[in-house]
């Protein structure tokens, strides 16, 4: 078993792991500079099976940056006398009093927890690759700490940013989103049921400095009572598992045993006009949405849903993408264990998810839910969440025919317009449209009138889209409706007037 540490600091060695973290940031190793250095489009392509191609091609210069690549990110081992050029004797010295840093075999120095680079942040927490040379998770403790991966970053980008009086974080791990809130939230809550990762997330809050963060030993919603929080995030363990070996991962046989208790749990917890935001993964059965399973746990709340699906795997796919063993015919039985449990739960697929939740207007009608594809966010996304249910609002707000009465419609942004004509006069042309500059990528079919409208509205008044539909041989109601899709999908904005 290999060794990992307890992630445990006393006070009299806070002010010189926060000055160890320092010397890292001021050796530029933050998420772009490591992007950069090792060639990726985006640091979530980071891979172990490229670990010798960075090594050789990417890091050959053994300036500070690349030192502590190798030492805190690729799990490698350094020449102490490497080791003394990037941190000085005191900060070596508390890395190793607290077990993150130790001594190898061949008197190298490595690593025993990795340091991940989120923004400018650097965030402790397990290493993403346990067991190297081949990684894996047969052999992780249960308690392991999940490393910062895709679904941590996809969550931080999504989430919105503006100032928030509190906000909530379940199964924290390592902290990352609590950390990410307490820049912008009066008061930050981390709660988590294993006690390695609350050592860690109170290990980051004490690097860090992040004194407005508390962090809670419980389960889910249990150690908070009552309370309500402007912003709550989670990225609970999700996988639909036929095995529970891993705390952080395995969800139940149907992976829904934690989310669905976090989705129940929002109407109890969730301020009106706050957002509740959650990466996961869901299986999904054929002719079944995934919405009607979020509204089932909701139990009735009336609250929006904004699902963005950002990738999709088949049963067959995800079952081999999650099977182990040490041998040939042990892989085959895992893998057959896996796609058992995927058909037992009927799932043909399993779908990588973001999910916001907000509590509806009342004056916009019931409740809606709303799904859009895209590819994963690179970059922060907060405010197009935001804005999609700003919308949405306004698209079902039963003012909005007296708001286009003389007002203006403008799109909303640059559009790329994407044509497809056959040939053939019965079939009419298919046309898509795609907000551009936008960290959401996602694609909307246009109806003909719509197309037709949207290339024509730029700026001018409604009357003027009105005697264009009449043209087109449409009544001033569709036209309106035609209004009110584009909006929906913030193609377009109306200036709406103060009341």
């Amino acid at each position: 078993m290999f060794e990992r540490p307890p992630f445990l600091v006393d006070d009299v060695d806070t002010p010189a792991l926060r000055e160890a973290i320092s010397l890292m940031s001021r050796a530029g190793y933050c998420e772009i500079a490591v992007r950069e250095r090792l060639g990726l489009h985006d640091i979530t392509d980071l891979h172990w099976r490229s670990l010798p191609i960075y090594r050789d091609e990417r890091l050959t210069e053994r300036d500070p940056l690349a030192l502590a690549i190798e030492l805190f990110l690729l799990q490698g081992s350094i020449a102490v006398d490497d080791a003394e050029r990037l941190l000085p004797s005191a900060s070596r010295e508390v890395l190793l009093r607290t077990k993150l840093l130790e001594i190898d075999e061949a008197g190298g120095m490595r690593a025993r927890a990795s340091l991940f680079p989120v923004g400018e942040r650097l965030i402790f927490a397990d290493h993403a690759w346990p067991e190297l040379p081949y990684p894996g998770y047969a052999k992780v403790p249960y308690d392991h700490v999940m490393a910062i991966g895709l679904d941590s970053r996809h969550l931080a980008r999504v989430t919105i940013r503006r100032p928030v009086r509190s906000a909530l974080d379940l199964c924290t791990g390592s902290g990352i989103h609590a950390l990410l809130a307490a820049a912008h939230a009066q008061r930050v809550i981390a709660v988590d049921i294993n006690p390695r990762a609350i050592n860690c997330t109170r290990f980051n809050a004490s690097a860090l400095g992040a004194a407005n963060l508390q962090v809670i030993a419980g389960d889910l919603f249990g150690p908070i009572g009552d309370e309500r929080f402007d912003l709550i995030t989670a990225n609970p363990p999700f996988v639909p598992s036929p095995v529970n070996a891993l705390g952080f991962r395995d969800g139940g046989p149907s992976g829904e045993d934690i989310q669905k208790r976090i989705v129940a749990g929002l109407p109890q917890h969730l301020e009106p006009g706050g957002m509740a935001q959650i990466v996961t993964e869901l299986g999904e059965r054929e002719g079944e949405p995934l919405t009607s399973r979020l509204r089932e746990w909701l139990a009735g709340a009336p609250m929006d849903i904004y699902v963005l699906r950002v990738a999709s795997h088949s049963a067959a796919q995800y079952a081999v993408g999650h099977a182990s063993g040490g041998d040939y015919g042990s892989f085959l039985d895992s893998a057959r264990a896996w796609a058992g449990n995927l058909r037992a739960q009927r799932y043909a697929r399993v779908i990588s998810v973001l999910i916001a939740f907000q509590w509806s207007s009342p004056d916009c009608g019931p409740p809606w839910d709303r799904t859009d594809e895209s590819r994963p966010p690179q970059r922060s996304a907060g405010p197009e969440i935001e804005d999609t249910f700003r919308a949405e609002r306004l698209a079902r707000n039963p003012k909005l025919s007296r708001y286009l009465e003389g007002g203006r419609v403008h799109t909303a942004g640059p559009i790329a317009l994407l044509d497809a004509s056959v040939l053939g006069e019965a079939i009419p042309p298919k046309a898509k449209a795609t907000r551009l500059g936008q960290a959401l990528s996602i694609e909307h079919r246009l109806e003909p009138l719509e197309r037709q409208i949207l290339a024509r509205m730029e700026g001018c008044e409604v009357t003027e889209l009105f005697r264009f539909g009449r043209e087109l041989g449409a009544e001033e109601g569709v036209v309106i409706e035609a209004i009110r899709s584009l909006l929906r999908r913030r193609l377009v904005w109306i200036d709406v007037p103060r009341e």
